[in-house]
């Protein structure tokens, strides 16, 4: 069941002017880049732990977690459901980044100090292209979900969530993005925890499996050679995505000593269950008897035709949220860096903490433009638009690790095994196909990295961490 387009517009408004509201609040105390970037770095465990899980829950979590589900099965479920260990075991690193990096403001600085000039180059064409990749896929899926639940124009819907996650980041900068991921984060898990009572409470799990195995059997499995491949891939591909993207790195950097490893293992295990009873959600679609256009919209549909109108609007809310949660911290986490390391950096312009403020803002209004000139011919799925970049993420999970706890490393290695794993994992993308692109590109990239702690090591200072990002 469709919400009326006047309820969905009613909706949107609402939740765009809240939104713009907290981060005029949020923003008001912000005077220098650090307070715009980093919050501060006064970030405690409540809200760093609620700002890791909601940016965590996307709208992939809300479309691709339905979609796993009903392509492969169970099987589906686990696989998206492996990503929340990219949170998890995110959380040592983030305590190291911690100590190693007490003044530090952007992975780009780890990775140019600890490996240097060429492979810092490379790192960020290449997280630079899957960020904005990811940013795209988000402000995509939100013209997509508001069309499919409301009969919001596609253009309509895009243009309103990304236009208020860009004025919101804009104005409040972290202090807002992570303000608001705290109520976001409230409202999809209570919302989500809702919905799954109420949908088992309507449609048993036994009338569920009975409907899966007459239909469509395969789904359940557990020898599903895809599915299983998919499962390791997308760990990778989740390992990948937090390890070496500047969101994540942000928010450890914003965060009280001490505080960032708890706040990611927290924040893992709410994320757990949230893709779980998304593809669970999915697979009603075979009692119901219901047609499907477009596989990535499986879950909002279920969800609106087996609650009625009170599971339309709830849907809506949180398909809201969970875009919001993610495109802000994109937006902010992409000017931060390329304000620190491009302008401070590649510029070598001299410029003070206000006017670096001032960049950044200014970023997030280009960024927010550019993507919407992206996303304004809707084409490709999510999953074509995001699993692309797989192997480029998959490729820099080894030299993160290796770079956090090995002193001694050969740093060139980091180069060729970002560039190599990603080259190959791309072809295997093309060649054989998205479940394994991100498998090989780690695989060859872990052997890179192990070569180059035993090909002529270098002894690394980890002293030059501390000093070299000082401001």
């Amino acid at each position: 069941m469709k919400l009326s387009l006047s309820m969905g517009l009613g909706l949107l408004i609402g939740f765009s002017a809240l939104w713009i509201f907290l981060g005029l609040f949020w923003g008001r105390k912000n005077k220098s880049f650090e307070d715009h970037a980093l919050a501060g770095r006064n970030v405690g465990l409540a809200l760093g732990a609620a700002t890791a899980a909601a940016t965590w829950i996307t709208s992939n979590t809300t479309m691709l977690a339905p979609q796993f589900a009903l392509q492969m099965g169970v099987w589906g479920m686990i696989a998206y459901s492996s990503a929340a260990l990219g949170l998890i075991l995110f959380a040592p690193l983030a305590s190291r980044i911690q100590i190693l990096m007490p003044q530090g403001y952007t992975s780009g600085d780890f990775v140019r100090l600890r490996f240097g000039q060429k492979t810092w180059v490379l790192y960020l064409i290449l997280t630079l292209f899957y960020s904005l990749a990811w940013l795209v896929s988000m402000a995509m899926a939100g013209g997509v979900l508001l069309q499919t639940l409301s009969g919001i124009p596609y253009v309509v819907g895009m243009s309103v969530i990304l236009f208020v996650c860009v004025v919101y980041t804009m104005i409040g900068g972290l202090n807002a993005v992570i303000g608001t991921d705290f109520i976001q984060s409230v409202i999809i898990l209570v919302g989500i925890i809702l919905v799954a009572f109420v949908a088992i409470d309507r449609l048993p799990v036994s009338v569920l499996y009975e409907s899966v195995s007459m239909k469509a059997p395969k789904l359940l499995d557990v020898f599903f050679p895809a599915a299983i491949l998919t499962v390791c891939n997308n760990f990778l591909f989740g390992l990948g995505e937090v390890f070496h993207n500047n969101v994540w790195w942000s928010r450890a950097f914003a965060m009280r000593r001490g505080v960032a490893g708890k706040a990611f293992f927290f924040g893992g295990l709410l994320w757990l269950p949230v893709p779980v009873v998304a593809g669970f959600i999915a697979l009603a679609i075979f009692p119901m008897n219901l047609s499907l256009s477009q596989p990535d919209t499986v879950g909002p549909l279920v969800v609106s035709e087996l609650l009625g109108k009170g599971g339309a609007v709830a849907i809506f809310i949180i398909v809201f949220c969970s875009l919001a949660s993610s495109i802000d911290s994109l937006l902010a986490s992409l000017s931060d860096l390329i304000t620190e390391d491009i302008l401070s950096r590649l510029v070598k312009q001299k410029e003070s903490k206000s006017d670096l403020r001032r960049f950044a803002q200014w970023v997030t209004v280009v960024l927010g433009i550019v993507t919407w000139f992206i996303c304004l011919p809707h084409v490709g799925s999510l999953a074509e638009v995001l699993f692309f970049a797989g192997p480029l993420v998959a490729s820099m999970i080894w030299p993160m690790i290796a770079g956090l706890f090995w002193d001694k490393l050969h740093p060139e290695g980091a180069f060729w095994a970002i560039l190599l794993g990603s080259t190959l994992g791309l072809i295997a993308y093309f060649m054989i196909g998205w479940y394994v692109a991100s498998l090989i590109g780690a695989t060859v990239s872990m052997f890179i990295m192990v070569a180059a702690r035993f090909y002529k090591p270098i002894s690394f200072d980890w002293n030059q961490l501390k000093g070299g990002v000082s401001r």
